[in-house]
């Protein structure tokens, strides 16, 4: 089962907008596979890195799917993205 999560959420997307809204709002973003639905990636991110999450946005760009991702205030972004390779 944890093999199909790390499908579903292929890698952290880094970049400045994303790094600001780290610090501000608590959001990381990642690349995600483009069959992948919200639900999907909710399950996915909460099993990968142990976290509760509290929205998700999708959207779709030439590179692929991109969710954003707004954690629970009781867990860091920082932590969960350095956890993520973002650092």
């Amino acid at each position: 089962m944890t093999q199909l999560q790390h499908r579903v959420v292929l890698h952290a997307y880094v970049t400045e907008k994303s790094m600001d809204e780290m610090e501000r709002l608590n959001k990381l973003e990642f690349v995600v596979d483009a069959r992948a639905n919200r639900a999907a990636i909710k399950r996915a991110i909460e099993e990968i890195y142990h976290c509760r999450v509290a929205k998700i946005n999708v959207k779709i760009v030439r590179l692929g799917k991109i969710a954003t991702v707004r954690f629970a205030k009781e867990f860091s972004a920082e932590d969960i993205g350095s956890r993520a390779g973002v650092f």
